[in-house]
């Protein structure tokens, strides 16, 4: 009797549980009306910015919810329908009538009659087992309305059981995790998770992920996002309903700037009343038919929704607007790469047609520039344009073909049209050499670009790297190895390796000195055991003769990649037994990378307490050549370093300078510049003796450089006897242009989908106008030389963060901009011996601005705009070397010259 009991109590209350509990979700009563208010904001400032000042707006209403119908077979399915009503619009903060823009304004007025009918339609949900499984709204309805409705129906999704989920919202499909005590839920979604069309792209093709700090980038932009909902239960119902959503973008070289979007929702219910009954029915489809037979099923995740600008200018009238910014003399301007970066986002907009006229109407002062922007735009109408506009077959026009190609090596979201593209020219006819080597370079930087976005088994990149390498094995003349070399020297493609190491041991001057050079920029985990082995016998020469400038890179690459004790050891043993200036320059490579706490410092410390290898003979050598590393800045975001090192021949003329400038955090390098100038043969006009290894090499001079990770198209100042007698004779004293013109550095663009409602655009772009010149000056009667590098540059980066809710534009921008010069100068006075070798590098006072601008307006004119910023001089500064460069310094300058200049 009592078994039987007990079985009947529990019968009774199961029976209970599913009748009243309905612990799958939550369920609302019958014959009740709950009545809600409702609140959406949204927030824009700068990320560490306290609302209370942000820019932003406030859409409140009253909601009222009722049971339309229950499943007779299952209670957790149920139809509710959602009424919105009473709509206001304001400030998200107290503002003073003359900034409030909603000021005076009906919520009719702003949002508009027939958007304001449709926000106030009625929506239907199925929740099955507290998930939203069907939104049933009207079929036309404005995009912008429904995507509110949708994120309003998005909170009525629960579940009450703590767990991961994958559900879909506004959205999109999303992993979420609940969190369940007592009365109260909360629940996280990782919005990095979410699958929705999306529309942006980054420097670096980084998705909108809260793991930037993975993916850091020295150029991009780093994002988070988090989104958490706190729901409060009263009678198997909501309470209250607390939603946040943060999204972060930080622009990597400067923290400080950045953008912060806070989106907010709150539903409090006020009171429960009497209401409609019940729609009697078996199926959803019946019901919803009695209901309303305009309703259909749409989905719960946003549409894309953007409101077109109606008064913006052509993108004729904008280039107008701007292109007096842009002649040739104006680039070392932060104005030139402001009106570059407009520029850029206009083209982005226009159609192929509307490019191509700017470009035959253009004169060719400002064609170049019009070329960078066409090309950094890298939409599919411009590459169109672009391709369209150049003919390779026209040699009048390489000047043009040059920056296209540039533009297409400094592209910050490459496609693979993009390759394929170039691979189609340089199997066509060039008529200029010089653009058919550029163009093959330009080849190799995009293959790195597209294997680091790991699209390196596309097609076109497949056959890129094919055309390449097998074209290099094939290679006779020295013109097209040394062309193939610089190309790999950009493609930095592993299975390059054997084929460099191979030149590099085997060939002399400068191709030995390239393929060596190409095996140096390798992050050192590829240079394996094979590669170490060939560099130090090429140091050592253990099989040939090797000149001193390939040597030196080979000990630069052993120093630099995990060396031995034994490998470190040899090379300290070495020293003394070098040809003289050689000995002075490794003597300072390892007093440099002592003082500058390389990571090979500590093995060389242990070695150095080997007398053997460290003792006064050995360290007291004489030279004249150096190496010393120095920081340019050092930040809490990005520091930037400088190294500088010169490399003589034993008859004091300069065998190879070499500038670089890298920057770097914690998780990223950026090889931002390096400039090297190289001498050989030149013994001869002075009647020397050429080095050992040295004796047969032609006269030559000429510059190489690094721009951003791209390695440029080395310039010759002269080649051969004959062409340096000619040079010397009629000399202009003018330097020689390595690069000159305007790059996109920074590229990121993201569409962001609200929860409450709205969409949200995030933009960033960084752009430089650069200016880098160089030459040799060489006085064979005052037996001076000096070499000069100027780098002109001009930065702008430009941040715009908006929320669009197509009645009213909230958001924010954010500008930096900078003008500098950098010198690097080396002399030399060889009419004594030792010679008498002064290294300079300064940097002129510089102009630093920056600006916020946060704003709200609405379509018809009215707008708030509250803008703050700061200018200032950045002191000039003589960047400091070795004090033994500074003792030689003072005695260079205190001597009187009346030497005359000579540039080759």
């Amino acid at each position: 009797m009592i078994l039987l009991t007990v079985l009947f109590l529990c019968i009774i209350s199961t029976y209970s549980a599913s009748v009243k509990g309905h612990t799958t979700g939550p369920s609302l009563n019958n014959d009740k009306l709950y009545k809600f208010a409702y609140s959406a904001e949204v927030y824009v400032d700068q990320v560490k910015a306290s609302l209370q000042k942000s820019a932003g707006y406030r859409i409140s209403s009253g909601v009222d919810v009722n049971l339309l119908w229950r499943n007779p077979d299952n209670d957790d399915d149920q139809l509710i329908k959602i009424t919105v009503r009473d709509v206001q619009v304001e400030n998200v903060n107290e503002r003073p009538a003359a900034k409030n823009i909603f000021k005076g304004k009906s919520t009719e007025k702003i949002i508009g009659k027939e958007y304001l009918e449709a926000l106030q339609r009625p929506i239907v949900l199925e929740l099955v087992r507290g998930k939203v499984k069907t939104f049933y709204s009207y079929q036309n309805e404005p995009g912008f309305t429904q995507n509110i409705k949708r994120g309003l129906a998005s909170l009525f999704q629960l579940q009450l059981h703590s767990g991961a989920a994958r559900e879909v919202d506004i959205s999109g499909k999303c992993n979420t995790t609940y969190h369940v005590r007592q009365d109260q839920v909360t629940k996280i979604k990782a919005l990095d998770s979410c699958e929705i069309e999306k529309e942006g792209f980054t420097s670096h093709n980084q998705p909108f992920s809260g793991l930037f700090l993975n993916y850091f980038q020295i150029l991009d932009v780093s994002t988070k996002a988090t989104s958490a909902t706190i729901y409060v239960l009263e009678d198997s119902f909501f309470k209250s309903i607390k939603a946040e959503e943060n999204y972060v973008l930080l622009l990597n070289s400067r923290r400080k700037t950045g953008a912060k979007i806070v989106s907010k929702q709150r539903l409090e219910l006020k009171s429960v009343q009497a209401g409609p009954g019940l729609i009697a029915g078996k199926q959803v489809a019946s019901v919803i038919k009695t209901l309303d037979s305009s309703y259909v099923a749409v989905s719960l995740v946003a549409d894309p929704v953007k409101s077109e600008c109606k008064k913006c200018p052509s993108l004729s009238e904008h280039w107008q607007s701007i292109r007096e910014h842009m002649y040739p003399e104006k680039l070392s301007k932060a104005e030139a790469a402001r009106s570059f970066l407009s520029f850029i986002q206009n083209i982005r907009k226009a159609t192929k047609e509307e490019i191509l006229q700017i470009m035959r109407s253009e004169n060719k002062e400002l064609l170049p520039q019009v070329v960078d922007a066409v090309t950094s735009a890298q939409t599919p109408a411009s590459l169109e344009a672009i391709l369209e506009f150049l003919d390779f077959k026209d040699a009048s026009t390489s000047t043009l073909q040059e920056r296209f190609l540039y533009a297409c090596g400094f592209a910050s979201h490459p496609s693979e049209m993009f390759l394929k593209s170039l691979t189609a020219k340089f199997k066509g006819d060039i008529a200029n050499e010089e653009i058919r080597e550029t163009l093959v370079i330009v080849m190799g930087a995009l293959i790195r670009k597209l294997c680091e976005k790991e699209d390196c088994k596309l097609p076109a990149v497949v056959e890129a790297k094919r055309l390449i390498l097998s074209r290099l094995e094939k290679a006779k003349k020295d013109d097209n190895v040394r062309m193939y070399l610089l190309a790999l020297k950009n493609a930095l493609l592993p299975e390059a390796i054997p084929l460099l190491l191979k030149y590099a041991e085997s060939e002399e001057g400068p191709i030995s000195n390239l393929a060596a050079t190409a095996l140096q920029r390798y992050d050192p985990s590829f240079l394996t055991k094979e590669v170490k082995e060939t560099m130090n016998r090429i140091y050592h020469q253990n099989r040939k003769v090797h000149e001193k400038t390939v040597r030196t890179t080979a000990a630069a690459i052993i120093l630099n990649s995990n060396p031995s004790y034994m490998e470190v050891k040899n090379i300290l043993l070495s020293i003394g037994e070098l040809p003289l200036e050689m000995n002075k320059y490794m003597l300072s490579m390892i007093q440099d990378i002592l003082h500058f706490e390389m990571p090979s410092s500590k093995t060389v410390r242990q070695v150095l307490k080997d007398m053997r290898a460290h003792n006064y003979d050995r360290f007291s050598k004489m030279g004249s050549s150096s190496a010393y590393s120095g920081y340019i800045t050092r930040g809490p975001d990005v520091s930037s370093t400088y190294s500088l090192d010169i490399l003589y021949s034993g008859s004091g003329i300069l065998r190879r300078s070499n500038m670089n400038i890298r920057i770097f955090n914690r998780n990223a390098e950026l090889h931002a510049s390096q400039v090297v100038i190289e001498a050989q043969g030149l013994e001869s006009i002075i009647a020397a003796t050429p080095d050992e290894g040295e004796e047969n090499l032609d006269s030559f001079a000429g510059m190489s450089a690094i721009l951003f990770d791209v390695q440029l198209r080395p310039v010759t100042f002269f080649q051969g006897y004959g062409d340096l007698m000619s040079k010397m004779l009629s000399a202009t004293g003018d330097p020689i242009n390595v690069v000159k013109g305007l790059i996109l550095l920074t590229d990121y663009s993201q569409e962001i989908q609200l929860q409450s409602g709205p969409r949200a655009s995030a933009e960033f772009l960084g752009g430089l106008a650069i200016d880098i010149s160089g030459g040799m000056e060489f006085s064979l009667w005052y037996r001076e030389s000096k070499t000069n590098v100027k780098n002109r540059v001009a930065m702008f980066i430009a941040g715009n963060t908006e929320v669009d809710s197509f009645f009213v534009k909230t958001g924010m921008e954010t500008t930096l901009e900078a003008e500098t010069t950098l010198d690097f100068i080396s002399t030399v006075q060889f009419s004594q011996y030792p010679f008498l070798v002064c290294m300079q590098m300064d940097r002129v006072e510089s102009p630093f601005r920056r600006y916020v601008t946060k704003y709200e307006s609405l379509p018809c004119g009215r707008r708030y705009v509250a803008r703050r910023g700061k200018a200032e001089l950045l002191a000039g500064n003589e960047y400091p070397l070795h004090q033994e460069n500074s003792n030689m310094c003072r005695k260079v300058f205190g001597a009187v010259s009346d030497s005359s200049s000579s540039w080759f």
